[in-house]
Protein backbone atom coordinates (compact mmCIF):
# COMPACT_ATOMS: atom_id res chain seq x y z
CA UNK A 1 0.00 0.00 0.00
CA UNK A 2 1.41 3.39 -1.02
CA UNK A 3 1.57 5.94 1.76
CA UNK A 4 1.64 9.70 1.19
CA UNK A 5 4.97 11.27 2.06
CA UNK A 6 5.64 14.67 3.57
CA UNK A 7 8.37 15.61 1.10
CA UNK A 8 6.34 18.21 -0.81
CA UNK A 9 4.69 19.69 2.30
CA UNK A 10 7.95 19.89 4.24
CA UNK A 11 9.59 21.65 1.29
CA UNK A 12 7.36 24.66 2.08
CA UNK A 13 8.75 24.82 5.64
CA UNK A 14 12.32 24.84 4.34
CA UNK A 15 12.21 28.65 4.00
CA UNK A 16 12.11 28.87 7.84
CA UNK A 17 15.27 26.81 8.36
CA UNK A 18 18.22 28.90 9.48
CA UNK A 19 19.32 31.38 12.08
CA UNK A 20 17.43 34.64 12.36
CA UNK A 21 17.57 37.92 14.20
CA UNK A 22 14.19 38.89 15.52
CA UNK A 23 12.53 42.06 16.70
CA UNK A 24 9.16 41.95 18.42
CA UNK A 25 7.31 45.19 19.04
CA UNK A 26 4.26 45.07 21.32
CA UNK A 27 1.34 47.39 20.62
CA UNK A 28 2.32 50.75 22.11
CA UNK A 29 5.58 49.38 23.53
CA UNK A 30 9.30 49.26 22.97
CA UNK A 31 10.80 46.57 20.70
CA UNK A 32 12.78 43.69 22.15
CA UNK A 33 15.30 41.58 20.25
CA UNK A 34 15.67 37.82 20.00
CA UNK A 35 17.71 35.28 18.09
CA UNK A 36 15.57 32.29 17.09
CA UNK A 37 16.96 29.32 15.24
CA UNK A 38 15.16 26.75 13.15
CA UNK A 39 17.09 23.52 12.95
CA UNK A 40 16.12 20.54 10.88
CA UNK A 41 17.10 16.93 10.47
CA UNK A 42 16.73 16.63 6.72
CA UNK A 43 13.37 18.43 7.03
CA UNK A 44 11.88 15.30 8.56
CA UNK A 45 11.50 17.13 11.84
CA UNK A 46 12.00 20.77 12.62
CA UNK A 47 12.20 22.73 15.83
CA UNK A 48 12.18 26.47 16.23
CA UNK A 49 13.41 28.10 19.43
CA UNK A 50 13.08 31.78 20.24
CA UNK A 51 12.57 34.33 22.97
CA UNK A 52 9.33 36.12 22.30
CA UNK A 53 7.28 37.70 25.06
CA UNK A 54 3.73 38.94 24.45
CA UNK A 55 3.30 42.37 26.02
CA UNK A 56 1.02 41.07 28.77
CA UNK A 57 3.67 38.68 30.10
CA UNK A 58 5.84 39.90 32.92
CA UNK A 59 8.97 38.25 31.61
CA UNK A 60 10.20 36.72 28.39
CA UNK A 61 9.56 33.00 28.36
CA UNK A 62 11.85 30.56 26.63
CA UNK A 63 9.77 29.26 23.75
CA UNK A 64 10.03 25.97 21.90
CA UNK A 65 7.93 25.06 18.90
CA UNK A 66 7.91 22.09 16.56
CA UNK A 67 6.50 22.30 13.06
CA UNK A 68 5.21 19.40 11.06
CA UNK A 69 2.58 18.25 8.64
CA UNK A 70 0.05 15.54 8.00
CA UNK A 71 1.33 14.08 4.74
CA UNK A 72 -2.04 12.54 3.91
CA UNK A 73 -3.72 15.92 3.46
CA UNK A 74 -0.87 18.47 3.51
CA UNK A 75 -2.03 20.30 6.63
CA UNK A 76 0.51 21.89 8.94
CA UNK A 77 0.67 22.23 12.70
CA UNK A 78 2.81 23.94 15.29
CA UNK A 79 3.25 22.49 18.78
CA UNK A 80 4.12 25.31 21.16
CA UNK A 81 5.43 25.22 24.72
CA UNK A 82 7.25 27.65 26.96
CA UNK A 83 8.83 27.74 30.40
CA UNK A 84 5.58 29.07 31.93
CA UNK A 85 4.08 25.63 31.16
CA UNK A 86 1.87 27.12 28.45
CA UNK A 87 1.25 24.50 25.76
CA UNK A 88 -0.78 25.10 22.59
CA UNK A 89 -1.42 23.55 19.20
CA UNK A 90 -1.72 25.90 16.25
CA UNK A 91 -2.94 25.17 12.77
CA UNK A 92 -0.54 26.51 10.16
CA UNK A 93 -0.34 27.35 6.48
CA UNK A 94 2.74 28.32 4.53
CA UNK A 95 3.40 28.97 0.86
CA UNK A 96 3.25 31.63 -1.84
CA UNK A 97 5.09 34.10 0.38
CA UNK A 98 2.68 33.80 3.32
CA UNK A 99 2.98 32.14 6.73
CA UNK A 100 -0.04 31.86 9.03
CA UNK A 101 -0.66 30.31 12.44
CA UNK A 102 -3.97 30.27 14.31
CA UNK A 103 -5.86 28.68 17.17
CA UNK A 104 -9.27 28.97 18.75
CA UNK A 105 -9.61 28.23 22.43
CA UNK A 106 -9.26 29.41 25.98
CA UNK A 107 -8.17 31.79 27.28
CA UNK A 108 -8.28 33.65 23.91
CA UNK A 109 -8.11 33.05 20.17
CA UNK A 110 -4.82 33.84 18.44
CA UNK A 111 -3.52 34.32 14.93
CA UNK A 112 -0.23 35.18 13.26
CA UNK A 113 -0.04 36.45 9.69
CA UNK A 114 3.29 37.08 7.96
CA UNK A 115 4.75 37.88 4.58
CA UNK A 116 7.96 36.14 3.50
CA UNK A 117 10.21 38.17 1.22
CA UNK A 118 10.89 36.86 -2.28
CA UNK A 119 14.48 35.98 -1.37
CA UNK A 120 13.30 34.26 1.86
CA UNK A 121 15.55 36.39 4.06
CA UNK A 122 12.92 38.52 5.83
CA UNK A 123 9.60 37.66 7.43
CA UNK A 124 7.27 40.43 8.64
CA UNK A 125 4.25 39.47 10.66
CA UNK A 126 1.82 40.29 13.41
CA UNK A 127 0.39 38.28 16.32
CA UNK A 128 -3.18 39.14 17.25
CA UNK A 129 -5.57 37.92 19.93
CA UNK A 130 -9.32 37.98 20.49
CA UNK A 131 -10.81 37.66 23.97
CA UNK A 132 -14.34 37.79 22.58
CA UNK A 133 -14.46 41.50 21.80
CA UNK A 134 -12.62 41.61 18.46
CA UNK A 135 -9.07 41.17 17.22
CA UNK A 136 -6.30 43.27 18.81
CA UNK A 137 -2.60 43.50 18.01
CA UNK A 138 -0.44 41.61 20.49
CA UNK A 139 2.90 42.36 18.81
CA UNK A 140 4.54 42.85 15.43
CA UNK A 141 7.35 40.46 14.65
CA UNK A 142 10.17 40.82 12.11
CA UNK A 143 12.65 38.03 11.37
CA UNK A 144 15.81 38.76 9.37
CA UNK A 145 17.94 35.81 8.24
CA UNK A 146 21.43 35.78 9.75
CA UNK A 147 22.45 32.56 7.99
Amino acid sequence: MDQPTAERALKEIEVLVGEWSQTATPAGGQPWPGRPRLASNGLRAASFCSSVRPWRCRRRPTVSACYGCDAANGTYYQLYTDDRNVCRVYQMSIGNGEWKLWREGEPFNQRFTATISEDGNRIEGRWEYDEGDGWKTDFDLVYTRVR
